[in-house]
């Protein structure tokens, strides 16, 4: 695939006013086949998608193909909430980050009452924009998430595989054998762990259940 034309587009640009133009940089006119086509790049963070669009059909300024990638990256919601906007301009400076900060599309129209608030927690490293800025150099499109999208998804993980878990021992046709074990961690803290031993497939498969922190015991007598 070829480049052709990156100077002009600039001016190619200006012709794009529908909202949905707002989801996606600006075009380049490459050559895809033997055919000129606008290519248009997804501006989310850490989407590499391009969508293709030629110039040689009668659909060459139709942007269903546009509207089907946004619905996909950004969601339903935020391309509703973008078809209400004036321009590719609003959704841009408007829309689009309130989505990036919030993760919600309500801020976009808007404010919420009462006192605002501020917090005075001290930056992370992994939230200062040096950091953001060592991490990313030479990888400028990489997405380095927060510690709350880390806790949020490792929360997420463990809630969904606890249920499956579940699910599989209460459906599981056989023998389950539960064991526990014990110790003392080097700050003199008592831990038990629980485990479970069944055969899957013919395969002998041992999983944690559970590990509890032993509550403190008072040695004194009653």
């Amino acid at each position: 695939m070829n480049i052709l034309l990156a100077h002009n587009t600039s001016a190619v640009r200006k012709q794009f006013n529908s909202p949905i133009y707002g989801f996606f940089e600006q075009p380049q006119i490459v050559e895809a086949n033997n055919r000129r086509a606008q290519e248009f790049r997804c501006c989310k963070r850490g989407c590499m998608t391009r969508v293709c669009r030629f110039l040689d059909t009668k659909d060459a300024g139709l942007t269903g193909n546009l509207q089907k990638h946004a619905r996909t990256c950004w969601g339903i919601g935020v391309v509703n909430a973008a078809d209400t906007a004036v321009d590719a301009n609003e959704v841009l400076q408007k829309i689009i980050p309130n989505v990036l900060k919030d993760r919600s599309i309500t801020m976009s129209f808007k404010l919420k009452k009462g006192k605002m608030t501020y917090s005075h927690h001290v930056h992370t490293p992994g939230q200062t924009k040096g950091f953001q800025s060592l991490m990313k150099t030479g990888r400028p499109t990489y997405y380095i998430p927060s510690h709350c999208t880390v806790s949020h998804d490792v929360r997420l993980i463990f809630a969904h595989t606890q249920n499956c878990i579940a699910k599989m021992l209460q459906e599981y046709n056989g023998k389950l054998n539960f064991t526990t074990d014990a110790w003392t961690a080097p700050n003199h803290r008592g831990f038990i762990a629980f485990s479970d031993h069944l055969n899957h497939n013919g395969t002998p498969l041992t999983m944690p259940l559970d590990i509890v922190e032993v509550p403190k015991v008072s040695g004194r007598l009653t």
